[in-house]
């Protein structure tokens, strides 16, 4: 009987473009902190961390309380306008369909909160091209530990050695080398090569349009 294989995918900056609404929900946060607003720039560089470490990068704070807070702040805000404010990339429903047609599961693992994903996707009608959603909420440990990451393929039926998980962000390689689960690197976030290297890459793609044919994922 052939094993089954899955695709798993960060969500921000790797299926969408999220720029817009983060920007307006961290600044939110801040303001409600009476904290300087932080720039664009810096915001754009924090996407695809958990809101603690995104707090702890922008202004050095790290205390739990204030960690709570600027979350707390920052999801109400999000809750408000995260979905309108995220842009699905134009060749995800394509790369959907060639993982479709190939016979190999898709899967979403992300610190963004799964409602929120799937509230995104069921707007572009994308969410039924998924088998699989782990958000923040999903999980006790965020990125880099691969809690996300093995309840994914848990749940699926999979192993690590017959799956890839595609991120943006080295956060994500970290996550994927902790579970042990083979890695590609897209660079349509804020990344670049050299910020993978203490990291294996099974391969680096410009866009998700670079992603098929897949490699074997039997390979390691």
């Amino acid at each position: 009987m052939m094993n089954q294989h899955a695709v798993l995918f960060d969500f921000d900056f790797t299926l969408a473009d999220s720029t817009l609404g983060a920007v307006a929900c961290v600044n939110y946060a801040l303001d409600e902190m009476a904290l300087p607003r932080a720039e664009p720039k810096a915001i754009r560089a924090t996407i695809g961390l958990g809101l603690a470490a995104t707090l702890a990068s922008l202004t050095g704070l790290t205390a739990p309380a204030l960690a709570n807070t600027f979350s707390r702040n920052f999801v109400k805000q999000a809750d408000r306008s995260m979905v309108e404010l995220t842009s699905v990339f134009p060749e995800v429903a394509q790369t959907i369909e060639q993982l479709k047609s190939a016979g190999i599961r898709a899967g979403i693992v992300s610190t963004k909160f799964r409602y929120r994903i799937e509230r995104i996707l069921a707007r572009d009608g994308l969410l039924d091209g998924f088998d699989i959603i782990v958000g923040g909420e999903d999980v006790a440990n965020h990125k880099p530990d691969p809690e996300g990451l093995l309840k994914a393929l848990d749940k699926l039926g999979v192993r690590t050695n017959d799956s890839l998980y595609i991120g943006d962000h080295p956060v994500d390689a970290q996550a994927a080398a902790a579970a042990k689960i083979p890695f590609a690197a897209v660079l349509t976030g804020t990344a670049v090569r050299k910020d993978f290297e203490p990291w294996p890459a099974r391969m680096f793609l410009d866009s998700l349009r670079d992603l098929m044919p897949l490699p074997n994922l039997d390979r390691r």
